[in-house]
């Protein structure tokens, strides 16, 4: 079937300024970009006054943890409500393959965040999602997932044969087609894996010229992960860290949502980018990724000490341990720079939903509780097990510089949540990178390619990313002037995004959502 869109503004992918023109497709595939084109076609779009790009690419999700559910539509639609046709999958040392299809510790691949459902190797993945994608999915394998598999949650170094098992799950994946692979130190199991097997799993996935990405261990200018004094801020040494494992590894590294957790770590942003610039002009692979609001999700326990939730019932009310506690806390706000109000309450338990969408001082108002002692509650009431969603990872200008500089390109980092409190992210992200660069002169060639050639380019997709004769129909059509979206409502679908088509499939038309299962696992060539 072939469809001719006419009148278009085309921004190719490129950064190139946009042009007038028309695009023909066929099937899967774009036989013409540009100029007038007079074709027989089955079906004509009026594009007139619209913006048509490549469709848009996620540089960071982990939506392939859902494609095998009964009701996985609902996990992909609202990425596809944003423009979305693509995501890379398998970030922050998880993913659903790298293991045995019998392994004991299948609750444990997903690091607690997410069910790996099916666990297998690559080949399984590829063979049972085939048919079931509402977008394509980019894949690395997760280390976490992989170590998870082999070991649970053991803390023990891996011994050589351990290691040894490990790289072959990973040379399946890569031989399979994977783009490569990734870390996150802040997860269990990740966490405890070494240098030795750390360097060996990136060394692994340089040898087929993949890529890494790397979660850190310390998004914030102190953390758990490292000791309190150290001579640099605990953000730089996660940097430093992934900069080690690139150097000594030879991978190309992606370092994963480049974040400043709390106010205190704002000032670190020059540090930051200078170290990227630097690694940079050595010649290294280096680039990383970045959201486009100042809030995240994160857990109930951000500023919650370890040693008091060790204590016994009892010894929780004794005054002293009471007094230590609130001045713990207080040193962790005060050092990370978070206020109260900056934890919004995504979910405590299904018993408790009225906390859902509120501030600390909110819900401790309306209690007549103070600010610690309603977070304490909500600790206890979720089991520790609670989320929120945690302010002041950026300010403007920080989401500004980085959207700015050539290293950049935007992702998500969302997923549709089972209960509470939704994620902007997941439903408005991408909008709102078009919204920000509109409202702060970025040109609207450079924001495309960010979501589209230059993700393409960096990990490596083939035939995705541009709007060029032999590439995948993969499709977004937007109308910038009608663009808009809703802080308010973090699950509100975004307005302006008007047509949308997977390998030249239209599953959003005129705005419409009409679905279907068009996407497909893509493979490294």
């Amino acid at each position: 079937m072939k469809t001719l869109f006419k009148n278009g503004c085309i921004y190719d992918g490129s950064g190139a300024k946009p042009t007038v023109g028309d695009v023909l497709i066929e099937d899967d595939r774009i036989l013409q970009v540009g100029g007038t084109i007079d074709a027989e076609a089955d079906e004509i779009v009026d594009l007139t006054g619209l913006q048509i790009c490549p469709g848009l690419i996620d540089a960071h999700s982990h939506n392939d943890f859902f494609y095998d559910r009964e009701d996985a539509e609902k996990y992909y639609k609202p990425f596809i409500q944003q423009g979305i046709t693509t995501q890379i999958t398998g970030n922050c040392s998880f993913s659903p393959f790298g293991a045995e299809p019998d392994t004991p510790y299948r609750d444990k691949m997903g690091g607690g965040l997410f069910d790996t459902l099916h666990p297998g190797s690559f080949a399984d993945f590829k063979k049972r999602a085939a048919g079931r994608l509402y977008v394509n999915l980019v894949p690395l394998i997760g280390q976490g997932s992989v170590r998870a598999g082999i070991a649970g949650y053991d803390p023990a170094p891996f011994t050589p044969e351990q290691i040894e098992k490990e790289l072959s799950f990973v040379r399946e994946a890569m031989e399979g087609g994977a783009f490569g692979g990734s870390f996150g130190f802040m997860y269990e199991p990740d966490r405890y894996a070494k240098m030795d097997e750390i360097l060996a799993f990136a060394k692994e996935i340089a040898k087929y010229d993949g890529i890494v990405t790397i979660h850190p261990r310390a998004c914030s200018i102190v953390s758990a992960d490292y000791p309190l004094l150290t001579k640099k801020s605990h953000l730089e040494l996660g940097l430093d860290e992934a900069v080690e494992i690139m150097e000594k590894s030879g991978c190309k590294l992606e370092y994963s949502h480049l974040i400043f957790t709390g106010e205190r770590s704002w000032k670190l942003l020059d540090k930051m980018l200078a170290t990227f610039k630097r690694e940079k002009a050595k010649g290294y692979p280096i680039a990383y990724d970045n959201y486009a609001f100042h809030y995240g999700a994160s857990v109930i326990t951000v500023v919650f000490p370890e040693w008091y939730a060790q204590l016994s019932p009892e010894e929780t009310k004794k005054p002293l341990n009471r007094l230590k506690l609130q001045l713990t806390i207080l040193m962790y706000r005060k050092v990370l720079g978070i206020d109260w109000d900056d934890m919004v309450v995504a979910y405590i338990s299904d018993e408790h939903p009225e906390y859902e969408g509120k501030t600390i001082p909110q819900a401790a108002a309306e209690e007549g509780l103070s600010n610690l002692d309603m977070y304490l509650k909500l600790v206890d009431l979720s089991h520790r097990a609670g989320s929120i969603y945690l302010g002041k990872y950026y300010n403007d200008e920080i989401v500004r510089r980085l959207m700015e500089n050539e290293m950049s390109v935007f992702m998500t980092d969302a997923w549709v949540e089972e209960k509470g409190l939704q994620n902007i992210a997941a439903f408005q992200t991408f909008p709102q990178f078009f919204l920000l660069g509109k409202r702060w002169g970025i040109p609207m060639e450079t924001i495309v390619r960010k979501m589209t050639g230059a993700t393409a380019d960096r990990y490596g997709i083939p035939e995705r990313g541009y709007l060029r004769p032999g590439c995948k129909a993969d499709l977004t059509v937007l109308n910038f002037d009608e663009l808009q979206v809703d802080e308010s409502k973090p699950d509100f679908c975004p307005r302006g995004i008007r047509h949308v088509y997977v390998n030249g499939q239209p599953v959003l038309f005129d705005g419409e959502y009409r679905g279907g299962t068009a996407g497909e696992v893509v493979l490294k060539r």
